[in-house]
């Protein structure tokens, strides 16, 4: 039988190698937290139905690899993105210096309006943190802006009777936060 779902998001990890987008991504499909894994070559692919408001949500989780000898081959899985998680770790000043270049790819590449979501990764390792939170919350709040009644989001409907055009609602802005993942 087919899975229904209401809205499809599209949702990329991005980010510098060895961030732990992987690890990230088996926590969130399987549950499980994943001591090591080896660099992703190319993409990964996940997906997970979840329900938000009471609307039921496929979310197509891409998981791209962060090496830099891939990123001409990643750079194609951006388009038609409603998201993105931009992963960087903690306790790696590097990956959170490259920060501005894979938002700059993901704004160019999927689009202007993406969503995207900081992530601090590998907060089990807080005593050799490299990155503060307030540098992290301070490249949040300078670089995101949501603005939900976009056109062009990304973001599909699953159901044909949802597809019906809404009054626009006041925008809302809301700068991505960093996370303690």
């Amino acid at each position: 039988m087919a899975e229904t779902y209401d809205f499809l998001f599209k949702f990329l990890v991005i980010g510098s190698a060895g961030t732990g987008k992987s690890c990230l991504l088996h926590q969130f499909i399987e549950n499980k937290f994943k001591q090591d894994s080896n660099h992703t070559i190319g993409v990964e692919f996940g997906s997970r139905v979840v329900n938000v408001g009471g609307k039921t949500v496929k979310l197509q989780i891409w998981d791209t690899a962060g090496q830099e000898r891939f990123r001409s081959v990643t750079r194609s899985y951006y388009r038609g993105a409603a998201g993105a998680l931009l992963v960087y770790d903690i306790t790696s000043r590097e990956t959170y210096n490259s920060l501005a270049a894979w938002l700059t790819d993901a704004r160019t590449l999927a689009s202007p309006n993406i969503v995207v979501i900081l992530c601090g990764n590998k907060k089990d390792l807080d005593p050799e943190r490299e990155v503060t939170f307030l540098e992290a919350s301070r490249f949040a709040q300078e670089n995101g802006e949501l603005d939900p009644e976009r056109m062009g989001s990304g973001i599909q409907y699953g159901d044909a009777s949802l597809r019906q055009l809404r009054q626009p609602r006041s925008a809302q802005a809301v700068a991505p936060q960093p996370c303690g993942c």
